[in-house]
């Protein structure tokens, strides 16, 4: 592995969009077909283990600290198109981790705001100046004068976050009810004349492509089923119908009896969330971050690095 990736630990590798300029457009983020590969040269193809490997090492605790892992969130249809042919080329097989609601005929919004924003305004701070014009200034300044430490502190953790992002996804998950927010992004939807199920088959998997990556050998695991921001706000009982209805339909699709692995959703979770999990029988789990200081707390704590950290690496050593 490239010894400036500076790997101290096993850990997977987090990715989420991807473009084509054609099907797939360019947003925040997303990489394309020839940057994939680039970074999976970059890495190293020999540290990367296929996930029922990954899997097994860690229980047997045979995995060392160059092995890596690709992990894809979220249930996108970009994955399976572009990033999906370059994993079977070099042989690799990966985490998938599908949030059921996504292929149900009421998904939940997050990637339908996420395309709209990307592909109904020139760059995402025209979006961001649209969104906050209909929220209340005043207080809306004061929220931000509040969270200031926060802005801050969560730069620093997600580096791969504008300030506007920040402040996006902090008035969205804890100055606006979720009631609310669907609100505005309504008026905006109404604003460009956006319809949700023109786009839905572009943005998510069907049943069908789960059961090709399932049959293809890659890991399809929980994300829970709607994709709750901050799971870890909701209680036992609800976190619990979250991810036991994502492995119920999981099961149905795949018409298997267990589900091995999943990913939190945001990174959010807690403590009832591992017991649930543990309860489930989940055998793996993966966060959203690296941690400096303890790596991999427990086998539903296991750490991973954004596709965006690598591709500042690559950059700078051009």
């Amino acid at each position: 592995m490239n010894t400036k990736l500076k790997n101290f630990y096993f850990h997977g590798i987090m990715f989420h969009h991807f473009h084509d300029n054609k099907k797939h457009l360019p947003g925040q983020g997303s990489i394309n077909r020839n940057q994939f590969k680039k970074m999976i040269n970059y890495i190293g193809r020999k540290n990367i283990l296929s996930a029922p490997e990954f899997i097994e090492r860690y229980k047997q605790k045979r995995l060392k600290k160059n092995h890596v892992c690709l992990t894809f969130d979220d249930s996108l249809k970009c994955q399976f198109d572009i990033a999906l042919p370059v994993l079977e080329d070099y042989k690799i097989k990966a985490f998938f981790f599908v949030y059921s609601s996504a292929i149900s005929n009421h998904p939940d919004l997050l990637e339908i705001y996420r395309f709209f924003r990307h592909n109904y305004y020139s760059s995402m701070d025209k979006f961001y100046e649209d969104f906050f014009n209909n929220l209340p200034k005043q207080k809306l300044n004061s929220f931000f004068t509040t969270k200031k430490k926060l802005i801050s502190d969560s730069m620093q953790k997600f580096s791969f976050y504008s300030e506007n992002d920040i402040k996006f996804r902090l008035t969205r998950d804890l100055f606006l009810t979720n009631t609310m927010y669907k609100k505005v992004m309504k008026k905006l939807f109404n604003q460009k004349s956006f319809k949700i199920q023109k786009v839905k088959k572009n943005v998510f998997l069907q049943k069908k492509d789960i059961i090709k990556l399932h049959k293809l050998g890659h890991e399809i695991g929980l994300h829970s089923h709607t994709h709750p921001t901050k799971l870890e706000k909701l209680n036992y009982k609800k976190q619990f119908e979250e991810y036991n209805k994502n492995s119920l339909i999981l099961k149905k699709i795949l018409q298997i009896k267990k589900i091995k692995s999943m990913s939190h959703p945001c990174g959010s979770y807690n403590s009832d969330t591992l017991k649930i999990l543990k309860k489930m029988n989940v055998e793996i789990g993966f966060r959203q971050i690296m941690l400096n200081k303890k790596a991999n707390p427990t086998h539903l704590e296991i750490c991973r690095q954004d596709h965006s950290n690598i591709m500042r690496l690559m950059e700078s050593s051009k």
